[in-house]
Formats: structure tokens, sequence, C-alpha cells
């Protein structure tokens, strides 16, 4: 399988993944609102309707916005780690560079 290949399977899956966590939601927020809504007997099916649907729709708006503020969270902490990483490996790469260079002096002053 080829890099491209790989990248448009895993954009699939994730247009796949994100219609099913909408699909989701979306009837999370239908249940939720038709709870919300029954117990307001003095509503009209039509009233009863018009709250669901408000509900269903305020229901998906603050799941996008907490989607989103995840996305971004998941975006920082990415960088911090990817930071710490980076760090991480140049520390070990001098650590690594002293200990030969250290080694070699020793080896250089034994044989001398």
């Amino acid at each position: 399988m080829s890099l491209t290949d790989k990248y448009l399977n895993d954009m699939f899956l994730n247009d796949i993944e994100g219609h099913l966590l909408l699909a989701a939601t979306r009837e999370e927020g239908r249940t939720a609102a038709a709870r919300f809504s029954a117990p307001l007997h003095w509503l009209t099916d039509a009233q009863r309707g018009e709250v669901e649907q408000r509900f269903e729709a305020e229901y998906l708006a603050l799941a996008r916005v907490s989607w989103r503020h995840t996305a971004e969270r998941a975006g920082r902490l990415r960088d911090e780690y990817e930071a710490t990483y980076r760090d991480l490996r140049r520390r070990l790469l001098a650590a690594w560079l002293l200990t030969c260079a250290v080694a070699l002096g020793v080896l250089v002053a034994c044989l001398a």
C-alpha cells in the first residue's frame, strides 16, 4: 500500500468516524430533547416539536464547541510532547557524543 493510499484510507475512515459520531450525537440530542419536553404537558404538539428541535440544535452546537476545544487541546499537547521529545533526543545525543569523546580520550591516554 502506497503512502497516498494509506493517507486516503485514513481520511476515509476519519470521515466515516466523524459521520457516525455526529449521528450518535444527534440521536443523543433527540433523546435529551424528548426527556426535557416530556414533563411540559401544557405544550401543544407543534410547540413540543419546536422545543425539541431547538434543544437538539443547541445540544449539537454545544457538542461541536466541546469537540473543537478538545481538538485544540490535543494539538497543543501534541506540540508540547513533540518539543519535549526533540529536547530529550538532543540531550541524549549530546550525552552520547560526550561519552564517546571521553572514551576516545581515555583510549588515547592509555595507548600513549
